[in-house]
């Protein structure tokens, strides 16, 4: 469950209520911050309706856009995808990654240690800013930063997002 805790700017608290998604053939891993309000009332990475992450990866991949949480977890394995998030938790005013604060980094040897991963990525900025501060120096493995898939990264275009997230398939 969420352990959510209001303070008076409209930060909260959240304790990462999802599990991460992965198995013995997953070779990428792809990290968010830690899943926006909408995500976690869903109970799924990237469940904005708005968000393009999943019209990304079904443009990437050449496939219909998976629907609900079972399709897109058969999609991401499917294609050896791991996902999750950097951070176990932290103090977060709704969906700003901006506003992050308290982080504490997830224990991502939960992966490593099952899935041959290759290569890590990081979708966004801070997302990429916090693993190279808290996970890299603990894992010695670099993550490549992706641009954001939310709608509030407006200067990326689906067709950008679909040539940026390409290398995830070398």
């Amino acid at each position: 469950m969420t352990d959510a805790k209001q303070s008076t700017d409209g930060a909260q608290h959240i304790v990462h209520p999802l599990e991460p998604v992965f198995d013995a053939r997953s070779r990428v891993l792809i990290l968010g911050t830690m899943p926006s309000p909408v995500s976690r009332q869903v109970g799924f990475y990237y469940g904005h309706p708005q968000n393009r992450f999943w019209p990304t990866l079904a443009a990437l991949f050449d496939e219909s856009l998976p629907q609900g949480n079972d399709e897109r977890t058969a999609f991401a394995l499917r294609h050896g995808i791991a996902l999750w998030d950097v951070l176990a938790s932290c103090t977060i005013v709704g969906a700003s990654d901006a506003s992050i604060r308290d982080a504490v980094a997830n224990d991502l040897s939960r992966i490593f240690d099952a899935a041959p991963i290759e290569r890590v990525f990081a979708t966004g900025t801070k997302a990429s800013a916090l693993y190279a501060k808290l996970c890299e120096p603990v894992y010695g493995r670099p993550a490549i930063a992706l641009p954001s898939p939310s709608a509030a990264n407006a200067r990326m275009r689906l067709d950008d997002l679909v040539e940026a997230y390409r290398v995830i398939q070398a």
